[in-house]
């Protein structure tokens, strides 16, 4: 097999495939007009029951931010979501996702729902949302 007849060609069959999802999406970072909440989250998981800290960071515009942390330093879990986007890291998570809200993965769904949740949440101090299996009890 000559590698030098088909070098270019697959080249540029590679670069055309993975410029598709190549795409990086950037997320707006928070400001001074975000709103802030900080409290405590009882995760109750198929496997797993955590409690632990959260801050829940969002914009007029959409722009959500979530950390779940245990203890000062130890991130569990890093939510940053927008109206289409997404991006989770964290042990919680396993190993880290991002891309289209549309195609996130199930594991990922309900979590995924407390943006929506959370925003309309307005002068609440509480909120409880379950969904595949989890339940999510947030104390502000």
């Amino acid at each position: 097999m000559n590698v030098r007849k088909f070098g270019a060609p697959l080249l540029v069959a590679l670069a055309f495939f993975f410029s598709g999802c190549g795409t990086i999406h950037q997320f707006i970072g928070p400001a001074r007009d975000w709103q802030a909440r900080n409290g405590q989250l009882l995760y109750h998981g198929k496997r797993t029951t955590l409690i632990g800290e959260v801050l829940v960071r969002f914009s007029k515009a959409g722009d959500f931010e979530l950390t779940f942390t245990k203890g000062p330093g130890v991130a569990l879990l890093e939510i940053r979501q927008d109206a289409n986007f997404f991006s989770v890291k964290g042990p919680l998570a396993g190993v880290s996702w991002s891309g289209s809200v549309a195609h996130a993965p199930g594991r990922l769904r309900g979590w995924l729902q407390l943006r929506d949740k959370l925003m309309a949440l307005g002068d609440k101090t509480s909120l409880t949302h379950s969904y595949g299996g989890e339940t999510f009890t947030f104390r502000f």
